[in-house]
């Protein structure tokens, strides 16, 4: 009879954790990555390397880690122009690794033209950068959130709004994605652990003779809604490449980002969370190689370059575009509906309205900037009209390049739904 009773209970206990395994499962955390003064700031060539004087606002990282059964991802906003170098990827996922065991991340710039140069890790000085402190302040941010995992609940909610345009195209039907996609995560009793905001739109709405640090509208978006709901609000930037804000009568940074906020606030309020009897998570990364449309090492170009920009820095994409040019897609399905596609470059928006139509899921996150960056990735016919963000000397990979990832991501969408299994994930 005793052995029996505890064969029940060992069943009872393995039934249990099999339960507790099979729930969806979050955690969130904050911190600041204002870097010092004194060093060239991110996003305009014509201040070349200008150094910054000051602070406007703060630049903050957020994460959230979802966990479903024996995967997890985590989502990283950062209030940076760019997404870390691959080399400070590496360094950030092994040290994430190692700690907490999770292998996949998504980092996604803002694209504040307000944060500092990260291409760069001698400042302050090259034994103490600020670049090897961000890399050891995202490891701690992501192990921090994968530490307070708790039971959770999901939900989603979206809208198109008219707070962006189209700044490259001068057709009369040009393309312009605009969701505004919200996700909120609350625990089992209803509590907020997060929320996230995907929307496209360049944070340029700062002066560029301002020398100070800003988050720019992002920044704005994120304090509001934290104010309101006392967790954090990661802003995750979308295919912004062609795209800017749309103010109307809200101008300016902090109004922008204010009035976004409110809107994050009421769709918030319409999102019914729900917690997934079996939640499933697929992940899938990798890497491309594409020939490069511009040769920095003859000496012709690279002096063209240095003079618009500043020497340190077109060394640091003549060495990074050496083998070609080398962007990274990541890609996660949570419970066979929702989509998340990283891309490590300014992607236009042509390419985030057709993969969310053919990968027919119910939501699909696109984020820019995510995992490393090789600058524009502008659309064939894009590529075609011309001008800025398409012209070779910031778009860099070959034409084409973009749609190549794209097809790529929507088979991966497709496999991790167990559809063309024939095909393997590796390439």
């Amino acid at each position: 009879m005793r052995g029996s009773r505890l064969l029940l209970i060992g069943l009872y206990l393995i039934l249990a954790e099999s339960a507790r395994a099979d729930e969806l499962k979050a955690g969130a955390a904050k911190i600041d990555i204002t870097p010092p003064s004194g060093y060239p700031m991110w996003g305009y060539g014509a201040r070349h390397d200008a150094a910054s004087v000051g602070v406007l606002d703060p630049l903050q990282a957020r994460a959230l880690v979802l966990a479903a059964g024996n995967e997890r991802i985590a989502l990283v906003s950062l209030d940076l122009g760019r997404a870390p170098t691959r080399q400070s990827t590496a360094v950030i996922r092994a040290r994430v690794k190692e700690a907490v065991g999770i292998e996949h991340f998504f980092l996604v710039g803002s694209h504040t033209h307000h944060g500092p140069v990260i291409e760069l890790n001698d400042w302050p000085s090259p034994a103490s950068s600020y670049v090897r402190q961000l890399e050891q302040k995202l490891a701690d941010l992501i192990i921090a959130a994968a530490k307070s995992l708790r039971p959770a609940r999901i939900g989603f909610a979206s809208k198109e709004v008219p707070f962006n345009r189209n700044r490259h195209s001068k057709l009369a039907d040009k393309p312009v994605d605009r969701e505004f996609l919200v996700l909120r995560v609350e625990d089992r009793d209803g509590k907020p652990i997060a929320h996230a905001v995907n929307f496209a739109a360049h944070p340029t709405m700062t002066e560029a003779r301002v020398l100070k640090f800003s988050a720019d509208y992002p920044g704005a978006l994120a304090e509001l809604v934290e104010k309101e709901t006392g967790v954090p609000c990661l802003f995750l930037q979308g295919a912004a490449g062609d795209l800017s804000a749309n103010a109307g009568e809200s101008r300016g940074p902090q109004k922008f980002g204010q009035a976004l906020g409110r809107h994050v606030l009421t769709l918030a309020r319409t999102i019914h969370c729900q917690a997934p009897e079996k939640p499933s998570l697929r992940v899938h990364e990798e890497d491309f190689r594409f020939k490069n449309r511009i040769d920095l090492g003859n000496p012709l170009i690279h002096a063209a370059f240095a003079k618009a920009f500043f020497p340190s820095l077109v060394d640091f994409y003549q060495r990074e575009y050496r083998e070609g040019v080398r962007p990274h897609l990541s890609v996660a399905l949570l419970d066979g509906a929702i989509g998340f596609v990283g891309v490590s470059g300014e992607f236009f928006c042509g390419h985030s309205l057709n993969l969310k139509r053919r990968a027919r899921l119910q939501h699909l996150f696109f984020l820019g900037y995510c995992n490393d960056y090789q600058q524009y990735f502008p659309t064939i016919e894009a590529a075609a009209e011309g001008g800025y963000g398409a012209a070779a000397g910031v778009s860099t990979a070959e034409v084409g390049a973009g749609e190549r990832m794209m097809d790529r991501a929507l088979l991966v969408l497709f496999q991790m739904r167990d559809r063309y299994l024939d095909v393997p994930f590796g390439r």
